[in-house]
């Protein structure tokens, strides 16, 4: 097993931490629970924390019931939580971690089977906030070890305006007060009637696009594309994730696939999902494998961007929890064609990144929580025809 060299030896197994004396570390590190049967997991991941000054671990347990003990008398702001395991195991005993006093961040260590897939994205749904692939043995290399402190620096900096993600350390001004100066008067007016409607997200969007989807009526007519950002191995148990959620088909994006009214779409994990306009008039999805600025595949910069194109502006694009500035670019090009975009707020969201990126950017119509974002939709959705719009001022 490969691992980083000269790395600080960590602190005692299953027990809580203490958080280290570290020359130039911040005043409040991010404090780190790994939760995990394998005593060489756990050793390993030790060590890739201790390496960060950014971080300290609160401790470790090979048990969920264990966990959930220490969190309680030690809270965490971050807990590397694995599913599979002896007893309660990870996936029941996530409603009581998140609720543990720390009211942590959950980054689920999730195995390639479909199994796992399956767990992981029911963890996800319930309010876990991202998901990291658990390497076969040999993995544990310094890509991984730089994915993985990347990860857990960004669900433990929740209160900032996208740092971990952006690489500032800018401070996010207080939420209530702020976001509402960054809707644009002209654009919160827009009220056309949206001939799709497409959503983007990345960490902490699952559990935030469940709770939006839940609001959509059985009345919502128009077809609904889905950019998350997941490994290509999960689309297919996301896709049955989303039918569940709202009650309605939804497929992964192919070539040439036709959108008709309520249909859900849900871009490939190995291309991004763009929208033609077909020479009879309907809409049509295709798949490209083009490098975005944002290095996401799938990107949601270019499904929006098509839109603006597509649709004339007539879109609705909607940006929830995520990492990083997807779908800044893309937002920006639909606003111009005269789309609107809403996205999700700072509480809510597990990472304000790819939404405060969006809002920052003046691009936004309203910024909410994901409930109150699924009634707007449907109340875009319902918008009277411009003429009866009219009418009504």
């Amino acid at each position: 097993m490969t691992r980083p060299a000269a790395l600080p030896r960590a602190s005692r197994e299953d027990s809580p931490g203490r958080a280290p004396a570290r020359a130039g570390a911040a005043a409040a590190p991010i404090r780190v629970m790994i939760v995990d049967d394998s005593l060489t997991v756990r050793t390993v991941f030790k060590r890739m924390v201790d390496s960060d000054p950014a971080l300290v671990i609160a401790g470790t347990a090979a048990s969920a019931e264990r966990a959930i003990a220490q969190l309680a008398d030690t809270p965490a702001d971050v807990v590397l939580l694995d599913l599979e395991m002896p007893g309660m195991g990870g996936l029941d005993a996530l409603p009581a971690i998140l609720a543990t006093p720390g009211r942590p961040q959950v980054l689920v260590v999730s195995s390639l089977t479909v199994d796992g897939a399956e767990h992981t994205l029911s963890a996800l749904e319930m309010g876990a906030a991202d998901t990291l692939l658990k390497p076969r043995p040999g993995g544990f290399n310094e890509d991984y070890r730089a994915a993985l402190l990347g990860k857990i620096r960004a669900l433990g900096s929740r209160a900032a305006t996208g740092a971990a993600e952006a690489g500032t350390s800018a401070a996010l001004p207080d939420a209530a007060a702020a976001e509402p100066s960054f809707v644009r008067p002209g654009l919160a007016r827009r009220t056309r009637r949206p001939e799709v409607v497409a959503i983007g997200a990345s960490t902490g969007g699952i559990h935030a696009l469940g709770l939006m989807l839940r609001r959509l009526g059985p009345d919502f007519d128009v077809p609904l594309l889905i950019t998350q950002h997941l490994p290509a191995s999960f689309m297919p148990v996301f896709a049955r994730q989303i039918e569940a959620a709202c009650g309605r088909p939804a497929e992964i994006a192919a070539e040439g696939l036709i959108l008709t009214p309520g249909r859900i779409v849900i871009a490939p994990g190995h291309g991004h999902v763009v929208v033609k306009r077909k020479s009879s008039g309907g809409l049509m999805t295709r798949i490209s494998t083009e490098p975005q600025p944002s290095g996401c595949l799938p990107s949601v910069d270019p499904m929006l961007a098509s839109l603006a194109e597509a649709c004339e502006g007539r879109a609705l694009g909607v940006i929830l929890s995520g990492m990083g500035r997807d779908g800044v670019l893309g937002a920006a090009a639909l606003v111009d064609a005269g789309g609107t975009i809403f996205a999700q707020d700072a509480d809510s969201s597990a990472v304000w990144g790819m939404p405060g990126a969006v809002a920052r950017a003046g691009l936004v119509s309203l910024v909410a929580a994901p409930d109150r974002l699924g009634d707007a939709v449907m109340a875009q959705v319902n918008a009277p025809a411009p003429a009866a719009a009219a009418a009504l001022k």
